[in-house]
């Protein structure tokens, strides 16, 4: 028992004097290739092993025959651990090579096309997030590109829009102060019409910046959806009159929301302009209220005969305008990219689909203490 005690602790003191060495020659070459790395794993191994051969040899007073043959067959075996090591570093190193050129291929917006070779464990585990990754990076890029088209648009409308108005305010004020207008008081009105409208059109930039920037604050408090609907309507009523178009409120449930009343008020108000601006005279506008499965619904339906199908993902767009013949003198595509933002914020979602004459828009707020 001393004795194997003995030899246990000889070879251990060899064994660990070469794996200190081999400890710090790793350290050393850390930057350097993995192939280099397993080299020197492989040839602590064996030194190891060789160290503690000679270490009890000499303990145990061999005779030189048997530490020759000894010191032999640990040569041999050095020999090939490190062939083995060398064909294994360079095989990893050259599947790690692959995928470095594989992942190249996101900064040139392609797509990634994992390596054909068999790899390790790890490697493979890598290809597979690196796959992960550039199928979320073609998203960020398609939704980048879909934003600055966006962005174009709103940039070309609101110059249209503002290019408008301001012609007009030009023309009416050199008149009335040359002295040529007949009625001056019918100009001064219209100057004021024309002020309020670039004034709504600043007001909905400012708002959407807002939302854009995360900036937007919220007071929420427990309001009854039966409430603010009424007054909803009620501010819609005289441009619903002007149109001809009929506001309908019947099937509105008074289910209370927690939400900031005056940020849904202008929700309400977008949607209900939106749907009297895109209907007919003689048409309806109605709009319900009620509780369901996913919280509370609220609806705006309208008469304005359908949205293309291919144009109902650009509805809450900012700039989106819809067709020539959908879209009114007024408005610069801000209003229901207002309404999305306000109601995300609400942690709420808001929709719209085609039916039968018109299209239905639904705002879905979690209800009341959710």
């Amino acid at each position: 028992m001393h004795a194997t005690f003995l030899i246990a602790l000889y070879a251990f003191a060899g064994a660990a004097a070469a794996g200190l060495v081999g400890a710090a020659v790793l350290r050393l070459i850390r930057r350097r290739s993995l192939t280099a790395a397993l080299a020197v794993v492989a040839a602590v191994a064996v030194l190891a092993m060789l160290a503690g051969t000679l270490a009890v040899a000499w303990a145990m007073f061999l005779s030189p025959h048997d530490l020759s043959v000894v010191t032999t067959v640990v040569a041999m075996a050095a020999v090939v651990s490190l062939a083995t090591a060398l064909l294994l570093g360079r095989w990893v190193v050259a599947r790690s090579r692959e995928l470095a050129a594989a992942a190249r291929s996101f900064g040139d917006d392609g797509d990634y096309a994992a390596p054909s070779t068999p790899a390790t464990a790890e490697l493979d585990a890598l290809s597979r997030e690196l796959a992960a990754t550039s199928a979320r990076l073609a998203e960020s890029r398609e939704r980048e590109r879909a934003l600055e088209a966006s962005r174009r648009e709103l940039v070309a409308w609101i110059s249209h829009d503002l290019r408008t108005p301001l012609a007009g305010l030009r023309a009416m004020s050199e008149a009335l102060e040359d002295g040529v207008a007949a009625d001056p008081d019918r100009y001064l009105r219209q100057i004021r019409a024309e002020v309020e409208r670039l004034n709504d059109m600043v007001g909905d930039l400012f708002e959407l910046s807002r939302i854009h920037a995360g900036t937007l604050v919220l007071a929420p408090a427990r309001i009854s959806l039966y409430d603010l609907i009424g007054d909803a309507l009620a501010g819609a009523d005289p441009l619903a009159r002007r149109h001809g178009v009929r506001l309908v409120g019947d099937a509105v449930a008074a289910v209370p929301v927690e939400v900031d009343g005056k940020e849904m008020s202008r929700v309400l108000g977008n949607l209900l302009v939106n749907a009297i601006r895109r209907t007919p005279a003689d048409g309806t506008v109605a709009v319900a209220a009620e509780r369901s499965a996913d919280g509370v619904v609220v609806s705006v339906t309208d008469g304005c005969g359908g949205i293309p199908e291919e144009d109902l993902p650009r509805v809450f767009d900012t700039g989106w305008r819809g067709t020539h013949a959908r879209t009114p003198p007024a408005g610069a595509g801000l209003g229901l990219a207002i309404v999305r933002g306000i109601v995300e914020a609400h942690r709420g979602r808001a929709t719209v689909r085609n039916i039968p004459g018109g299209c239905r828009f639904e705002v879905i707020l979690p209800p009341a203490g959710a």
